[in-house]
């Protein structure tokens, strides 16, 4: 919703701007100078990046419309989910988790938190360092080293399509002078026209640079970032599991070990201690 709402006030400003001051809405509408600029900046775009990061962008509009997924309901669930499965370790050993870990799908404890259930990435994220604590890991620092260069791995895969795009961003106003050069490469050819056609050609051909300039910092600059905020907000959720995780595997009790994990949340997305206290007072320990 905010995406949209955003794209409609820049709408809004840059074209009831144009139209208050007495412009013409036709002289704009230039589908040649549009496909110049956006059919090179889409072969650019294929040119400048890997099959795997063309693929990973065909789902960026479905994100960015979607918006970050993590508030603080979803915090509140997770440290519940995380909470239930210290108990259950702590009051049954670390071998009640192997049926939970290894068929998560079927597991007791996972179909009481259904949002972190369905988020395929979280519960293997989860479940794979859990069934390294089953197999006799139990060095934090160790775990702490892998951790991060899986979370830098992923970071790098998110940061590859947020730089795409902010390429894309950077060149269309140098793809919108190449149409406005070509559109006045085209009027100079026409120069025995009379002074209302040279007029209406010169015009098109700047409204090329307009538009390049417009798509890039009116749309494909803001996307970038606003992707980049989105993955930024989905690194805090798997750093927020990786130093419950910690902790419990240092030997803190479930109790302070989602404390840990709570207290790296934003502001803004951070439950309170009362609230997590509320939250887990009725979780057992399942089996």
């Amino acid at each position: 919703m905010r995406l949209l709402v955003g794209m409609l006030i820049v709408f809004a400003c840059v074209f009831g701007g144009y139209l208050a001051q007495g412009g013409h809405m036709e002289v704009l509408f230039q589908p040649f100078e549009v496909l110049i600029i956006l059919g090179a900046a889409a072969g650019a775009f294929v040119i400048g990046n890997t099959g795997a990061v063309l693929k990973q962008c065909l789902g960026v509009m479905g994100t960015l419309f979607r918006g970050p997924r993590y508030n603080k309901a979803a915090y509140v669930e997770l440290l519940g989910l995380q909470f239930s499965l210290f108990k259950l370790v702590q009051s049954k050993g670390v071998l009640a988790l192997e049926p939970h870990i290894e068929d998560p799908g079927q597991s007791s404890i996972f179909a009481k938190f259904p949002k972190f259930a369905a988020n395929h990435h979280a519960v293997e994220f989860m479940c794979d360092y859990l069934r390294m604590v089953t197999l006799g890991t139990n060095n934090a620092h160790e775990m702490d080293a892998l951790m991060d260069e899986e979370l830098e791995t992923h970071h790098q895969e998110n940061e590859r399509v947020v730089s795409a795009i902010q390429a894309l961003a950077d060149g269309t106003p140098a793809l919108g002078i190449v149409a406005a050069v070509l559109g006045v490469i085209h009027t100079m050819g026409a120069i025995s026209e009379p002074p209302e056609v040279l007029g209406h050609m010169i015009g098109g051909a700047l409204v090329g640079t307009f538009f390049g300039v417009f798509v890039a910092y009116g749309f494909f600059g803001p996307m970038a970032q606003a992707l980049r905020n989105i993955y930024e907000a989905e690194n805090k959720y798997f750093l927020c599991m990786k130093v419950g995780l910690l902790a419990h595997i240092s030997g803190q009790p479930p109790v302070l070990a989602i404390e840990f994990a709570r207290k790296l949340l934003m502001s803004e997305d951070r439950p309170t201690f009362s609230e997590i206290d509320e939250s887990t007072a009725g979780l057992a320990a399942l089996s």
